[in-house]
């Protein structure tokens, strides 16, 4: 899951109505002009939604189900759920891997009675998409199996809630879930230091629509952030080369969610080779606190304060 690490505001110059809920563990908040208040309700209709299929925390969710299940008919939008991750665990050789919930949730019960397990636990627990069989109307799990949508939930609420407003008439406005951030027209955003409570670096987004997803290690952790919520499927054990990275584009949320999280997982060399095939800008903090921005990012925001080393 991600946490907060990415700020943003509605340009001064539209008088906002903004509301916010707790939904998908965090907080979601929308923002439009006043003229368009009224399609506030559906953008949250449309990611209580997305919740209801994705959630592996609520027992009604069909993630939860078939968790527990280990075989369910599954709706339309957990059928394009699982084939997008099918999707970028192959973009990611691997390194974004939605088994990972027999550790994440299963054995360190992130968000629940968290605890720290042994290693030999971790190593016998069951992780690979082999484990995972679906088709457009059913899905079936191998003994002993979770799923967790953490690694890129939140940015297909994002997108489901943003279609709504677009479906509403809305060409200005807001979307936060976490680090996951959609801007409809222009906008402000910024990016957390991760070593502080401050504001590392602001921009103004360039497109008529961008998102950004940030995701670091120091939000969400058991004991301390040797075991943080980042955690490489193939070794099995949490990552602690970047304090946080950030990506930022056009492309949908939800892929903008589920590469951040596989950069966040990966070795760096191969994180900075794994970005530098997506159509996205990037900020890699890194856990020394050097810092290294793409050398594309103008073509997606202005910078408006904070000079770092272009990658």
């Amino acid at each position: 899951m991600k946490f907060l690490l990415s700020l943003l505001c509605l340009l001064a110059s539209l008088q906002a109505t903004e509301r916010t809920r707790v939904m998908m563990g965090t907080f979601a908040t929308v923002s439009v002009p006043d003229t368009a208040a009224g399609c506030i309700d559906a953008a949250f209709a449309a990611m209580t939604s997305v919740e209801k299929a994705l959630s592996s925390y609520d027992p009604a969710a069909e993630v939860y189900r078939l968790n527990h299940a280990g075989a369910l008919p599954i709706s339309p939008t957990l059928y394009d759920a699982l084939q997008s991750a099918v999707r970028y665990y192959v973009q990611s050789d691997g390194y974004f891997d939605i088994t990972i919930g027999a550790l994440s949730r299963g054995a360190y019960r992130f968000g629940e009675a968290e605890r720290v397990p042994d290693r030999a636990e971790i190593a016998g627990l069951p992780i690979g998409l082999n484990l995972l069989e679906f088709n457009a109307t059913a899905a079936r799990l191998a003994p002993g199996a979770m799923l967790d949508f953490g690694g890129f939930g939140k940015g297909v609420g994002i997108d489901a809630a943003a279609a709504a407003l677009r479906h509403c008439g809305v060409a200005e406005g807001t979307v936060a879930l976490s680090g996951d951030i959609r801007c409809l027209g222009r906008c402000l955003l910024a990016i957390q230091d991760p070593f502080s409570e401050g504001t590392l670096m602001t921009f103004m987004s360039l497109s008529p629509e961008t998102g950004m997803s940030t995701s670091g290690d120091y939000r969400r952790f058991v004991g301390d952030k040797t075991h943080n919520h980042l955690i490489d499927p193939k070794t099995r054990a949490s990552e602690r080369a970047f304090a946080s990275i950030t990506l930022v584009g056009t492309v949908r949320s939800g892929d903008l969610d589920a590469w951040t999280t596989a950069a966040a997982v990966m070795p760096p060399p191969k994180a900075v080779a794994f970005l530098r095939t997506l159509p996205v800008g990037y900020v890699l903090i890194y856990s020394d606190g050097s810092i290294v921005k793409s050398a594309n990012l103008p073509r997606y925001l202005e910078v408006w304060e904070g000079n770092h080393e272009d990658d």
